[in-house]
């Protein structure tokens, strides 16, 4: 019995495979026939001698359903600014390339600058929850400018959740408010999905670290002023990496070109290079060595943020 129970299940695929091949046969020899009376006249369709089984249909839902009367205030909010002012605007950014600063800051006005940062230090403090409801209803406006505004959280979020004290006072205000805006610096031209691999360095000469390598497809690259980059400051694997932040401006920071995309262009995407690039230790968000947890968990959340995304 257990062996016939193993070779069932092996057979499975293949006979889902062949279910779905017959329905869609079945279908198929149905337009066929019926074709030539729907051409040209709609309500045709209602003497179809058959019926979509309801697995097939498409349904619309109320994207307020289940949600708190405070969660619906929150979502009319963002579906408003979105429709009112991002929505008018996103083609234009798209073809001229433009990255919405006054745009994101008003949003930020309204508390989607650092949306789950905790409220000590000028986060709004809501939840994953709220945030997904933001980033969704936003996305109706400029998915491209809602991505960018994602990411930018999840640095505020990051800083707030595993810097020091002195560090969440002086940023967080700043990303909250988009005065400044963040990039996060995972990804390499030699380490995408294996980030544990990562290549560039961080030494540490007296109280300073210098930074030598590159980080790819940076999202804000070139055009953001805070950048968390994940480097290496200790041995091969996770556990040699840490995350610093470097402001735009410092010696040795450089950006390529901007990278040429099929939309998305609201927000610019370039290399982001350090050649001996000079930094505080003190600029070490968390432990020296828990780099990769910060960024895995940052990413984490961030999965989270472009989940409810219709694109």
């Amino acid at each position: 019995t257990t062996k016939r129970r193993q070779t069932d299940l092996k057979m499975l695929p293949g006979l889902c495979l062949g279910r779905t091949v017959r329905h869609l046969r079945v279908l198929g020899r149905a337009w066929k026939r019926w074709q030539p009376r729907l051409e040209g006249d709609s309500s045709a369709c209602a003497t179809l001698p058959f019926t979509m089984p309801k697995r097939y249909l498409v349904t619309s839902f109320d994207p307020s359903h289940g949600l708190t009367d405070e969660q619906i205030a929150i979502q009319k909010l963002a579906i408003n600014f979105a429709r009112n002012e991002m929505l008018p605007n996103m083609a234009i950014w798209d073809e001229k390339e433009l990255f919405p600063v006054d745009t994101m800051r008003a949003a930020a006005a309204l508390g989607f600058g650092a949306v789950y940062a905790s409220e000590e230090f000028g986060g709004t403090g809501l939840s994953r929850l709220d945030a997904s409801i933001i980033f969704e209803a936003l996305s109706q406006g400029c998915t491209s400018t809602t991505a960018y505004i994602s990411i930018h959280n999840m640095c505020a979020w990051m800083i707030d959740k595993f810097g020091n004290k002195s560090q969440r006072e002086q940023w967080i205000p700043q990303l909250a408010s988009m005065e400044k805006f963040a990039s996060y610096c995972l990804t390499e031209p030699g380490a995408g999905s294996d980030a544990g691999s990562l290549s560039t360095t961080a030494k540490k000469v007296g109280e300073e670290l210098i930074l030598n390598g590159s980080k790819a497809f940076i999202s804000g690259g070139g055009d953001t002023d805070v950048y968390l980059v994940m480097c290496r400051t200790g041995s091969e694997g996770p556990k040699g990496i840490s995350c610093v932040l470097v402001e735009k401006g410092t010696p040795g920071l450089n950006f390529g070109t901007k990278e040429k995309k099929i939309g998305w262009n609201s927000q610019p995407t370039r290399m982001v290079i350090f050649e001996d690039c000079r930094v505080p230790v003190i600029n070490i968000i968390g432990d020296e060595g828990q780099g990769f947890n910060i960024a895995m968990k940052g990413l984490n959340g961030g999965r989270i943020n472009i989940g409810p995304d219709p694109d």
